[in-house]
């Protein structure tokens, strides 16, 4: 899924692992020994290799005040998930891992994470990365990144936003383009960066549960704006708006040939387009309804293992050293993704790149974090290419909500 190789997966080139192995870093000790109250053992932290030093001085200072050391591990950003899963029910997991929030459903189901208690710094935090780190009513993971798609706006050839859809593409064949708008597809589609046109429709994925959680039962794909956005997406189809024969590098050769003044993309994809010398502007996902069209947003965080027997100095290391706006700050330098924390937030956002992004993420929803989103993205993309291609977009649309449910049960 696109989304996760642009989150917690693709954080770009990986330094060399931490050393220590797996099993010379356990923290957790034997299950049994011990619950959630704090030990004199160090806490062990495991981090992609990139985000050592980030939160290398929030470690220190975590010992210098407590006590407590905290062993910073570097580790493979493709493997840390599996390796987690695999290691905690041994006792010899780390207390402590970086993630990314639609882990949550997999990690809970596997019984490897322990809830959080974030107390009242809980309303400090962008609302979306609280939402995303929510799991079945519990927090689950201390957020500090999000991450959503918008219209990155090539400002010397189109120099206003469009006020919707159609707009963009009328001011874009205005200025003499033949393709004024390009997003990733390809031929299996890619619906996670076609997903704010989706929601334009009123056609969610998941409804919601009476705690604002995805409910798996509650399947929305196949509703009535679902038949509608099928139908929408078959006519820009037809008129050559989207096109599955671009792919994520034609659609940024494209942007940055100055061939398309619109590219729907994510902030990893902001460099190119700067280092090539494009006025980029962030604008937010037109709609092509008068409803607004929210993308999906990816947060990052830190989860406590649920066999660690440091679970209250870990809630404590998170919430309080790796929860600060500093700390933050320092996660944000390194990967230029916009902070959870929203004094963080509204500081990074004095760059009007964040600020446009952080702007357009105020109406993103979570990715969902449930189990039953692996049977979603099975049939989903496939579904949209084949629209997007010709196939009749209700009947179509009904076989793909059909296949999901049928899934799901």
């Amino acid at each position: 899924m696109k989304v996760n190789k642009r989150g917690i997966l693709a954080f770009g080139a990986i330094a060399a692992v931490s050393t220590l192995t797996l099993a010379g870093c356990s923290a957790g000790g034997d299950s049994d020994a011990g619950g959630d109250e704090s030990t004199d053992s160090a806490l062990v932290v495991w981090v992609d290799a990139e985000r050592v030093d980030a939160v290398q001085g929030a470690a220190d200072a975590y010992e210098e005040k407590t006590g407590v050391a905290v062993e910073i591990v570097g580790k493979d950003v493709d493997t840390v998930k599996d390796d987690f899963i695999q290691q905690v029910p041994t006792g010899k997991g780390p207390d402590i891992t970086m993630g990314a929030h639609d882990w949550l459903g997999e990690l809970s189901t596997n019984g490897v994470v322990a809830p959080l208690e974030l107390g009242d710094s809980a309303s400090d935090y962008l609302d979306v990365a609280l939402q995303a780190s929510t799991y079945e009513g519990s927090v689950y993971m201390l957020p500090y990144a999000v991450e959503n798609i918008a219209v990155l706006r090539n400002a010397d050839i189109v120099p206003e936003p469009a006020s919707n859809f159609d707009d963009m593409i009328a001011q874009g064949r205005a200025a003499g383009l033949d393709q004024p708008f390009v997003v990733e597809q390809g031929a299996e589609g890619n619906p996670y960066h076609l997903y704010p046109f989706q929601t334009a429709f009123g056609a969610p994925v998941f409804g919601t549960d009476s705690s604002g959680s995805y409910d798996p039962a509650d399947l929305q794909l196949g509703n009535e704006g679902g038949t509608e956005f099928a139908t929408w997406l078959g006519a820009q189809g037809a008129d050559g708006v989207l096109n599955t024969d671009i792919d994520g590098e034609i659609a940024k050769q494209q942007f940055i040939d100055g061939k398309a003044a619109f590219w729907l993309t994510g902030p990893w994809n902001v460099g190119a387009a700067v280092d090539a010398g494009i006025n980029v502007e962030i604008d937010p996902v037109p709609s092509p309804t008068d409803q607004v069209a929210s993308p999906f947003a990816g947060v990052k965080g830190f989860f406590v293992g649920s066999e660690s027997n440091n679970k209250v100095a870990a809630n404590d290391f998170l919430v309080n050293y790796l929860g600060t706006e500093d700390v933050q700050l320092e996660l944000f330098e390194t990967g230029n993704i916009l902070p959870a924390l929203t004094a963080a937030a509204d500081t990074a956002a004095s760059d009007p790149i964040i600020a446009g992004f952080q702007t357009v993420g105020a109406d993103a929803v979570p990715m969902p974090a449930i189990p039953a989103m692996g049977a979603v993205f099975q049939f989903w993309g496939i579904a949209e290419a084949a629209v997007i291609n010709g196939a009749d977009p209700a009947a179509t649309w009904q076989k793909l909500a059909d296949d999901v449910s049928a899934s799901i049960e």
